[in-house]
């Protein structure tokens, strides 16, 4: 609900407002799930999700995959778009120090843990991932950087 701690608009853009702002209510995109037990689990933003051939992909799972592999420190997962099915997954890995992995064994590791739509059909090791100033991985500027270096 509308508060004082809630934000008022976007800066000079009304739309964007409108498209959050409804009935008194902040709309955050956030999206997640309520166990047996009662309490509410993070999943993904809206605006995150992939849509691959009509299956919702959350990248937050796709990414824990690829973070559970030994050589991986972090991983950041993206849609990029596909003529066919609309977007396919892509990702970058920042690895370890003094690690080695290859983007096939990335894969691989992720197919033998996810659906098979889910698996990356592309993947970047990179010495390094961008953050925006909260910390967190910066999933436009790693998009845009793959959208540079061709999808």
């Amino acid at each position: 609900m509308q508060s004082a701690a809630n934000m008022v608009g976007y800066w000079n853009d009304p739309g964007k407002t409108a498209e959050v702002l409804v009935g008194n209510w902040l709309h955050t995109g956030d999206m997640g799930t309520r166990d047996a037990d009662g309490w509410y689990w993070f999943a993904s933003r809206r605006a995150d999700m992939i849509i691959r051939g009509g299956s919702n992909i959350s990248p937050l799972e796709v990414e824990d995959v690829l973070s559970a592999h030994p050589a991986v420190a972090e991983a950041v997962v993206v849609g990029v778009p596909d003529p066919v099915l609309g977007q396919r997954v892509a990702a970058v890995v920042r690895l370890h120090p003094d690690s080695h992995a290859t983007p096939d064994e990335v894969i691989a590791f992720a197919a033998g843990r996810l659906a098979a739509y889910q698996v990356p059909k592309r993947v970047e090791i990179v010495d390094d991932i961008p953050h925006n100033a909260t910390g967190k991985a910066d999933r436009h500027a790693v998009l845009a950087a793959m959208d540079r270096t061709g999808a």
